[in-house]
């Protein structure tokens, strides 16, 4: 029997050594949940107006947690995280929750995951404990598979992808930076320049490793030929690429793998 399965019912599932029933379904979202690896890197999330949800949770907390350090790496529809290095969230636990597997036992996986790591995965050891873990873990199992969007005060808790104003270049200078809470996109989704020489610079204070690359065209997450610039990867601090523009459209994105197709990119028009 796996950490997760006997974690499962040293919590009160019922019936250890079954399974069928509520057990059984438990230990199946573990056998997934441990086979995947169901999170990615986690860290502390910025404070703010609490949701409390089951033992005090902050899933406020949680879900800012959650988007910053896990989003680059998994799906979760609820909190607009597209990541697709690490496994689709709501997918893994999806046949569990309709076989009836409580949240509360989604939860106590997701705990057991992150205290008790997969040593040949990428997730390192350590990375959250006490209410972090807790606030994480409840927002994680309040929110897989579930449809429709988070309301009220969880819908405002992490600013949409993209969602700041335009870029402008400003004197052949054109400042882009990546979401400092770790989501897969830019602070900007479009941009504006004059022609001719233009140096993009790229601020990145998120703690997951980014470049900024530039394309002719406006071809959003499908790639279409070479970069006309690519800046070099950094994961805090900033770092710039400087590109012949003509007028037309082009297309700023991310070269890490997966970041571009999970939507960090945007439209850069130059007239």
């Amino acid at each position: 029997m796996s950490f997760l399965e006997e974690s499962l019912i040293s919590k009160g599932v019922p019936g250890r050594g079954r399974r069928t029933g509520s057990v059984g379904r438990a230990a199946h979202a573990a056998r997934s949940a441990a086979a995947v690896g169901v999170l990615g890197a986690i860290a502390i999330g910025a404070s703010g107006c609490s949701v409390k949800g089951a033992d005090n949770a902050n899933l406020i907390l949680g879900k800012q947690a959650f988007v910053a350090k896990c989003g680059a790496c998994h799906t979760l529809a609820r909190a607009d995280t597209k990541g697709i290095a690490g496994p689709n969230l709501d997918e893994v636990f999806r046949a569990s929750v309709a076989e009836g597997l409580q949240r509360n036992a989604v939860r106590t996986v997701v705990e057991g995951q992150v205290q008790n790591p997969n040593v040949a995965g990428v997730m390192p050891a350590h990375l959250a404990g006490g209410a972090t873990l807790s606030d994480i873990a409840a927002y994680v199992a309040q929110s897989v598979d579930k449809p429709g969007n988070d309301t009220g005060l969880l819908a405002s808790a992490v600013e949409a992808p993209g969602a700041g104003k335009p870029a402008l270049e400003k004197a052949g200078k054109l400042d882009i930076d990546a979401n400092p809470a770790g989501q897969l996109a830019y602070t900007a989704a479009k941009a504006e320049a004059t022609p001719g020489a233009v140096t993009i610079t790229m601020a990145n204070m998120s703690g997951v490793s980014h470049n900024i690359a530039i394309e002719a065209g406006e071809n959003g997450a499908a790639a279409k030929g070479s970069p006309i610039g690519a800046s070099s990867f950094i994961s805090k601090g900033s770092t710039s690429v400087t590109v012949n523009l003509k007028p037309g459209k082009y297309t700023f994105f991310c070269q890490a793998p997966g970041h571009r197709a999970a939507g960090m990119y945007g439209t850069l028009t130059v007239k």
